[in-house]
């Protein structure tokens, strides 16, 4: 006797059993520290706990307005809420598979019987007429016994396919506020910017004047004249796409909330300054990432799925016994559906069992296994990748603040230059052009303090993404 046949005959008595891999979620090994920081900056990292709401540290009310806003409005997210729902939906079918099914069914046939068909075998009763009603009504029931767990299986992979629906709703809403936080820092960094081009270009108006007075009173030059008027012409020319940046900012987070262009011009419109960095930043424990993404728990989530689909196709290979019955009754005339006579019943099991089918079991069971072994890779590389990201962030957010004091030292020093070289020349004692290197100098250095401090503050939201944390406030019913 086989083993199968062996564990049917003892299926009665063990009360059914589930046959396929059972899932075991994966042992993710974690680093005991993260990477080291280089010193000297001024924002450092703790092992305290992810504060789940942490744009408030960038304490900027006009952020966490729009954040609350976002978790409301935004479509992407109200689209995957749909898709909890279909998952919902899913489980449910795959769950009433398992449960007795009844159904109703009558009908009622005037027939008419063909003398030149089965009736030519048999010599009728004399006057027989050939016409007459068929009429039948009854409740079947069914009842898949699911001995193998069949039913079972599928019910776990619908399961684990919600939990991976629930997690792909966190990692948008994730995406979704990182997107949001680090579109108004660059809009706040080109509005930092746009404010220096045109201080600039009023400085370079006032250059313009104080040059052409000169030239009527015959001290300075025609070519000083020129130098005065390109300067000015090209940082107004600087203005005009920043402030298409700057639109096309407002319309960036517009988009999140669900709001056409322009939208949000007049409340955001106002310049402010780009949001400081806290000087202690909580980054959680290494340990504690991969039960925090939402994209490492969707990743295990699928794998499960495949696992249980696994053993789906594993119990297609095993009998499907069901029971069913019958109870109604049957006559030549709705008349009698009440009567003795017309009762009619039929109660047993039903079994299936496949013997050829061409071989589409073993490939689907091939296919599901391959799915299984690819799921449990996307798992581990989205793990490594976890870790990748998260070292990546650390890594930027060190150097941009190393790269900020830098930057500080070569604004100070540019503004120093040009103050100089404006005395030097209402002295008479240097041309202009040295005014205009000295313009253009400070002029990007500060542009670079402005971006510098823009990426500050993009580096902590890529960080704060990277750790998994912030979903939390997007969770239906908050």
């Amino acid at each position: 006797m086989s083993r199968r046949l062996r564990l049917f005959c003892l299926l009665p008595l063990l009360g059914g059993c589930t046959v396929g891999p059972d899932f075991h979620p994966p042992a993710v090994v974690a680093p005991s520290v993260w990477g080291k920081e280089k010193p000297g900056v001024s924002s450092t990292t703790s092992t305290a706990p992810i504060d789940p709401d942490w744009w408030n540290s960038f304490h900027d009310l006009e952020l966490t307005a729009l954040v609350d806003r976002l978790v409301r409005e935004n479509l992407s997210l109200r689209e995957a809420t749909e898709r909890i729902v279909e998952g919902r939906a899913a489980r449910r079918i795959a769950a009433a598979q398992g449960l007795p099914q009844l159904n109703e069914q009558s009908h009622l046939f005037h027939q008419r019987m063909s003398p030149a068909g089965l009736l030519s075998l048999i010599t009728p009763a004399p006057n027989a007429p050939l016409d007459y009603d068929d009429w039948s009504n009854g409740i079947q029931a069914t009842w898949e016994l699911d001995l193998f767990g069949r039913v079972r299986r599928q019910v776990e992979a619908q399961t684990a396919q919600l939990q991976a629906q629930v997690e792909d709703r966190r990692a948008i809403a994730l995406a979704a506020l990182s997107e949001l936080a680090q579109d108004y820092m660059q809009l706040r960094g080109i509005q930092a910017r746009l404010a220096i081009a045109r201080a600039t270009l009023a400085l370079a108006e006032r250059n313009t004047e104080l040059v052409r007075n000169r030239f009527a009173n015959g001290v300075a030059t025609t070519l000083d004249l020129a130098q005065a008027r390109g300067q000015q012409a090209g940082i107004a020319a600087t203005v005009a796409p920043l402030e298409t940046q700057q639109a096309a900012a407002i319309n960036a987070i517009g988009l999140l909330l669900a709001l056409p262009p322009r939208s949000l011009e007049a409340e955001l419109g106002t310049p402010a300054p780009v949001p400081a960095i806290p000087a202690l930043i909580p980054i959680g424990l290494p340990g504690t990432l991969a039960r925090r993404r939402p994209d490492v728990r969707e990743a295990e989530a699928k794998l499960h799925a495949a696992t249980a689909e696994t053993g789906v196709a594993v119990a297609d290979f095993y009998p499907d016994i069901s029971l069913t019955g019958l109870v109604g009754a049957d006559g030549r005339m709705a008349a009698n559906a009440f009567s003795l006579p017309a009762r009619m019943y039929q109660v047993g099991p039903q079994i299936s069992i496949p013997i050829f089918q061409g071989g589409q079991l073993r490939g689907r069971l091939q296919l599901r296994r391959a799915q299984q072994r690819e799921a449990a890779l996307d798992f581990q590389q989205v793990v490594l990748r976890a870790w990748t990201e998260v070292d990546d962030a650390l890594t930027a957010l060190n150097d941009a603040q190393r790269a900020r004091e830098q930057i500080l030292v070569s604004v100070e020093q540019d503004q120093a230059a040009l103050d100089a070289a404006r005395q030097r020349y209402t002295q008479g004692a240097s041309d202009f052009l040295n005014v205009v290197s000295a313009e253009a100098a400070l002029l990007s250095a500060r542009n670079q303090l402005a971006g510098s401090d823009t990426e500050l503050a993009t580096d902590l939201v890529s960080l704060y993404r990277a750790l998994g944390g912030g979903w939390e406030a997007a969770e239906p019913g908050r």
